[in-house]
């Protein structure tokens, strides 16, 4: 008899970016494996923050299958300006909502919960319960952290007071789970400090898919078809990123007629962002691409480019990079120097990783890798060659079935 695994977690296909996509590629491995997946999820609304098109007209609980899996949706709350109480509210109609789809999953082995979001993990914890199953919680952000390491909610009392009780729960929940695992050794180590000691934990790392990213066969992408020297921002435009030192950055390379600075992407700062670069004339916003046209994209840049807010350290670890990296093209990221990020970017000799506050630094970077093709190429292979040995999709994904296995046999 097939073992089963239900996973819990408010992204799911067709988004393909960010948490969706690797939700999206573990559910379709483990499938393809012969354990039985289903998933509870939300309506498809990230990047972008608005319900897809083709899901508009669906129904408030809709249930589909692709590829084999069957799919439990939820048509949640998606506020066009995601403030902080708007945020609150999307996750908690998710919530209560979901709570009509997880009654009705009728059997599993291992109930599986993707965080963010922590509310995903009172409807695990419920599931795991009545379905007398295992419950494994899986993080790839720690939400509250990021908030408040992000300065989102700045010195607001009524915040803070709330994000102390919020931590508290965090910590409790965390500790009542069978398995808990994260992507980044740095994020293990804030996870010891919220486990208890005897509490089973592992680092089980985003991947990327070297066969589909595939820098020696790919076609110039239209967004990137300029023969100048071409820098490139793909991804989510939201908080955890530092526009304001972005900003300084497109500002001072403006005289330089040889560079142009192209930004893919949507998210909560998109709009503040293209207003307040309106006026300069290196710097252009797109739409995000298809997740098949990703490879052209990211393979057609020059240079790639991540900007962290200095205050984020071990929150979050941006698994974009893994993707930037697989481009066999350099990075330029910056951030805190005792990142996750930091270390990864050093040990592989990809580029350079620099603090924010080093803008003379990181534009003589820029100047010099333009001007040197041996050292852009030099990095560009030490970048794939890294993430092909460290971050291979079999491989990691591989891990994830064995402690699927190792879990229900405990």
């Amino acid at each position: 008899m097939k073992k089963k695994i239900t996973i819990i977690g408010i992204n799911y296909y067709p988004e393909d970016t960010a948490i969706g996509l690797y939700t999206s590629q573990l559910a379709e491995y483990l499938n393809k494996e012969s354990i039985d997946v289903n998933v509870v999820t939300g309506f498809p609304y990230y990047p972008a923050w608005r319900i897809r098109e083709e899901y508009k007209t669906k129904r408030t609980f809709y249930k589909e299958n692709i590829n084999g899996i069957n799919i439990f949706r939820y048509k949640q709350y998606v506020p066009k300006k995601p403030t902080f109480f708007k945020r609150i509210l999307h996750l908690l109609d998710f919530s209560l909502g979901t709570l009509v789809n997880v009654l009705k999953i009728k059997d599993a082995d291992v109930v599986i919960c993707i965080v963010p979001f922590i509310g995903s993990v009172f409807l695990g914890k419920f599931l795991s319960k009545i379905r007398k199953a295992k419950l494994w919680i899986h993080i790839q952000d720690f939400e509250f952290d990021a908030v408040t390491d992000s300065n989102i909610i700045e010195n607001d009392t009524n915040k803070i007071f709330l994000f102390k009780g919020l931590f508290w729960i965090e910590k409790k929940i965390l500790q009542s789970a069978d398995f808990v695992s994260t992507i980044s050794s740095s994020m293990v180590s804030k996870l010891d400090k919220k486990l208890k000691p005897e509490s089973k934990r592992k680092l089980l790392p985003n991947w990327v898919d070297s066969n589909f990213i595939k820098p020696e066969n790919y076609n110039p992408h239209k967004y990137l078809l300029s023969s100048k020297f071409k820098i490139l921002y793909s991804g989510n435009i939201g908080e955890k990123q530092d526009w304001e030192f972005f900003i300084e950055f497109v500002k001072k390379l403006e005289p330089i007629n040889d560079i142009e600075i192209v930004v893919v992407g949507n998210g909560s700062k998109r709009i503040w962002l293209e207003e307040k670069l309106l006026d300069l004339e290196n710097v252009y916003f797109y739409n995000p691409v298809e997740y098949s046209e990703l490879s052209n994209l990211l393979c057609s840049a020059d240079l790639h480019v991540l900007f962290q807010k200095i205050d984020v350290v071990d929150t979050v670890m941006p698994s974009k990079i893994l993707a930037m990296m697989s481009s066999k093209k350099p990075s330029l990221i910056t951030g805190n120097l005792k990142s996750e990020v930091s270390t990864i970017i050093n040990s592989s000799k990809s580029g350079k990783y620099f603090e924010t506050k080093n803008l003379n630094e990181v534009l003589n970077f820029v100047n010099s890798i333009k001007l040197d093709e041996s050292l852009q190429k030099k990095y560009g292979e030490n970048a794939r060659n890294y993430v092909s040995k460290n971050y291979s999709k079999t491989k990691i994904l591989n891990k994830f079935k064995t402690t699927f296995f190792e879990l229900i046999e405990k």
